[in-house]
């Protein structure tokens, strides 16, 4: 293949190869899978580079004398058996986008993509949309090939095409990360949310009263960009990127949740706003004079907005509603805390050192600000007891949640942020999805400990 390396070539015809086993799965079952996962790590790590496997480094690789990559691919596929090992069909449709989807997306890039991606130089439209073309097309074979007669062709095509979507966007943001461990994580953990679906979608379309809801979800969100624009919260793309996120959470959880999303913006603008001069004079502002654009809406608010569809769209409906306001908590105490803590912070340290460092160093905390940030997380709360999307028990898994995914996210600052591995809309999308995945894991856990052994 033109603009294609004999080495790169066998490499990617490997790497394709591997996802192969995945129609294993079905047989092996979850421990055999495991258990071959766990060697194949092994093998890559320690037995593949004497065996020959250090042709297929890259020159960087050969430089360092390791190949990361190699390693994480099996590394990956392990961590999907452990998280959704009771639905096999997940990790095997994963595992064919990791192979097939990133396989051919390299070589169609390599060989043809000569119109590269705005946002990222280093991708191509073409590459990305084999990445989609093919990770969709093996994943919906091998979803239906794991769990054979489960599922109907267009569940299984619809759902694996939306994860291939979701995955090929996520692999062409540009990070410092490996994609091989962020990409299917992120990818399983949307299709297995999907799958929970399932049965559900006709309710969903054909409740009473949709059109008008769908209605009063676009007039509704039309006002409130338009005014976010025009109050100069956000540009031209965040104006866009907050009419699809608002309406989304309308579609799936009404006025009560929109309430919660609306309570974030006012905050979030309101603390932005804040002292703005100071902390400009300071160059701790927010850029474009606190304008948002919708990168900074999608990774804000793209987890809840996941979580309202998905509070209306599965058996689940409680507990996605709290993984919504953990979320939407966690983001406006985030912002709370910078903010703040910017302007008021007496002394801030690094959460992972304890060691005292200037105003507006990544990873950096502030008593004031933390505390800002758990009154910020309890409004949001609040409003969700109010608009009766969960009782007062389910408020105060909100506020511990966001308590705790704030402190994650300093973790995140203080280590990958700082290192230039993940930029500030990465940050603030790990938060929002640790919050969510920090609420429903609480809830989950009290429902099991309040059923008893």
């Amino acid at each position: 293949m033109a603009g294609v390396s004999g080495r790169e070539l066998l490499r990617k015809v490997v790497h394709m190869s591997f996802g192969g086993v995945a129609f294993a799965l079905r047989f092996l079952g979850p421990w055999w899978s495991m258990a071959c996962a766990a060697t194949a790590v092994l093998f890559n790590a320690f037995l593949f580079p004497l065996m020959g496997g250090r042709y297929l480094w890259r020159d960087r690789e050969t430089e360092r004398g390791s190949s990361l990559g190699i390693v994480l691919y099996p590394v990956a596929v392990l961590l999907l058996l452990v998280a959704f090992h009771r639905r096999l069909e997940v990790v095997a449709a994963i595992w064919g986008i990791l192979a097939f989807g990133d396989g051919m997306a390299s070589l169609v890039g390599m060989s043809l993509g000569k119109q590269k991606l705005p946002w990222n130089p280093d991708k191509s439209w073409l590459g990305t949309l084999a990445f989609f073309l093919f990770g969709g097309v093996m994943a919906t074979v091998l979803f239906q090939w794991t769990a054979p007669g489960v599922y109907s062709l267009p569940f299984a095509v619809a759902v694996c095409g939306v994860t291939a979507a979701f995955a090929a966007l996520l692999e062409s943001i540009p990070q410092g990360l490996d994609d091989n461990i962020g990409v299917p994580l992120l990818s399983g953990l949307l299709l297995f949310c999907l799958v929970l679906t399932h049965g559900q979608w006709e309710g969903f379309f054909g409740a009473p009263g949709f059109e008008t809801r769908v209605l009063v979800a676009v007039v509704v969100n039309v006002l409130l960009a338009g005014t976010a624009f025009a109050i100069r919260g956000v540009d031209r793309s965040g104006m866009f990127g907050g009419f699809v996120i608002g309406f989304l959470v309308w579609l799936g959880l009404g006025g009560a949740g929109f309430s919660l999303l609306l309570a974030f913006f006012v905050l979030g603008t309101a603390l932005t706003k804040l002292g703005y001069r100071r902390k400009a004079e300071k160059g701790l502002a927010q850029e474009k004079g606190g304008r948002r654009g919708a990168r900074h809406a999608f990774a804000n608010g793209a987890t809840a907005a996941g979580c309202a569809l998905f509070a209306a769209t599965t058996p689940l409906p409680e507990l996605f509603a709290l993984g919504f306001a953990g979320a939407l908590a966690t983001a406006v105490a985030d912002t709370a805390g910078s903010e703040v803590g910017q302007l008021w912070g007496r002394r801030t340290f690094l959460v992972t050192t304890l060691r005292p460092v200037p105003r507006g160093t990544q990873g950096a905390v502030s008593l004031e600000g933390t505390v800002a940030g758990i009154l910020a997380s309890m409004v949001v709360a609040g409003l969700g007891v109010a608009g009766g999307l969960f009782g007062l028990g389910g408020a105060s898994i909100v506020v511990v949640a966001a308590f705790l995914g704030t402190l994650l996210e300093s973790v995140v600052g203080a280590t990958l942020e700082r290192r230039g591995l993940l930029d500030n809309e990465g940050v603030n999308f790990l938060n929002t999805l640790m919050g969510a995945l920090l609420a429903v894991g609480i809830a989950a856990l009290a429902a099991w400990s309040a059923a008893g052994p």
